[in-house]
């Protein structure tokens, strides 16, 4: 399960991310805190790290430096 997560991301991170402009307010960025959340904690824990983050990730925030704990 965890390896399909990271590929899963990795594929978003290659393919999809490239194709929009560069918005997110957090360092490091959402996907590459989801990423390693995911490798640290594993795919259950790592991935719930990854939603409560993107679901943060909005222009209200102030967003920051804020890594994986």
């Amino acid at each position: 399960m965890k390896r399909i997560f990271l590929f899963m991301i990795s594929i978003y991170r290659k393919f999809i991310s490239p194709l929009k402009r560069p918005c997110c307010i957090y360092t490091p960025c959402c996907s590459e805190y989801a990423y390693q959340a995911i490798t640290k904690y594993g795919a259950l824990k790592g991935s719930f790290l990854g939603a409560k983050r993107i679901l943060r990730c909005h222009p209200f925030h102030e967003g920051g430096y804020d890594p994986v704990p």
